[in-house]
């Protein structure tokens, strides 16, 4: 029997009094926080809204909680962006949207900040016996992001920055799953030269906990070469996007190439305002199910497609309710 969990990739958007407060406070500038000049004030800020996501996250009874990453100004580069030996240059457009960050630029050896940890040790202090979940960029898509100004190899500096990935992991406190998130894999995909290590260096993160680890790619369908590869790593689950892109395709690589016994499945739209109906969201974990007949899920991860930042607040509480429910259906679902 299959087991449905309700969870999300994180990074959610910051609520509107804590944008208004953090505007209001004196000298508050675009990366203060990972600066070590924040105020008091700012830190208690972040504090309270990080319990508010918590909250948010347990009154829509989802089965995974996340710290939300909303001192992550740099988005899925902030644990780079936060890191020694890495120096921020100028503004980038993320991911061909509208949102921005600060190029991490690595000019020397990295080293693990802790910064994540504690982020969700503070998260762990406001769960309630809820399973914690953890969130990271993935080994590919972090390279991706970055500038190498020190290993001068790409494939040199894949295997620095899974081993970074990996030393942070491992000063997590204890959590159920770890997300790690590689929609470079989808925009901007391995060459020959750099995807085969690809596997190994998600495997050199993996590694680093006893927690199930899901690979979540996103922003559209893999290419094949890319997702053959992806099926050499050690995960417990492969994470795909079911709305955006070419979702046959989707369907394809995992009939065709095999598919982990546990799956996450993007099946709210993460970039849409439209809050989708629970029953919606199971009909596209049907509709990936039947595409895969072959196979025979353990866990199913139902989650929005692409982090919830983009949307409204209000609607990205909307989504995490839909999906919570969606678990909840009773109604028989063939996977």
């Amino acid at each position: 029997m299959t087991h449905y969990v309700a969870t999300t990739p994180g990074l959610f958007p910051l609520p509107d009094w804590a944008k208004s407060e953090l505007s209001d406070l004196k000298g508050h500038q675009k990366g203060d926080l990972i600066s070590g000049e924040e105020s008091e004030e700012i830190r208690e800020t972040y504090a309270d809204a990080r319990s508010a996501v918590v909250s948010d996250q347990r009154e829509a009874a989802l089965d995974r909680i996340v710290e939300g990453g909303l001192r992550w100004d740099d988005m899925l580069a902030h644990p780079l962006a936060v890191a020694e030996g890495v120096e921020t240059g100028g503004i980038v457009r993320y991911y061909d949207n509208n949102n921005f960050y600060r190029d991490p630029r690595v000019v020397d050896e990295l080293t693990a900040s802790g910064d994540v940890a504690a982020e969700l040790e503070a998260t762990v202090d406001l769960l309630d016996g809820e399973p914690l979940q953890a969130v990271l960029p993935g080994p590919y898509s972090l390279a991706d992001l970055a500038t190498d100004e020190y290993y001068g190899d790409d494939g040199e500096f894949l295997s620095a920055i899974a081993t970074f990935l990996a030393e942070e992991v491992g000063g997590f406190p204890d959590h159920e799953t770890l997300f790690l998130l590689e929609p470079s894999l989808v925009t901007a995909p391995p060459n020959d030269d750099i995807a085969a290590a690809v596997p190994e260096a998600i495997d050199t993160v993996a590694d680093a906990t006893d927690a199930d680890v899901v690979v979540y790619t996103y922003f559209g369908a893999l290419d094949e070469k890319t997702y053959a590869h992806l099926m050499d790593t050690d995960v417990s689950a492969l994470g795909f996007d079911i709305v955006a892109g070419d979702r046959d395709q989707t369907v394809y690589n995992a009939s065709e190439y095999g598919v982990t016994d546990d799956v996450a499945l993007g099946v709210a739209d993460g970039q849409n305002t439209l809050v989708e109906s629970p029953g919606t969201l199971r009909e596209r974990v049907e509709w990936f199910a039947d595409g895969v007949p072959a196979a025979d899920f353990e866990t199913v991860y139902l989650t929005t497609n692409t982090e919830p930042f983009y949307l409204p607040v209000n609607k990205y509480g909307a989504k995490l309710e839909s999906l919570a429910a969606a678990v909840e259906l009773d109604r028989e679902v063939s996977v």
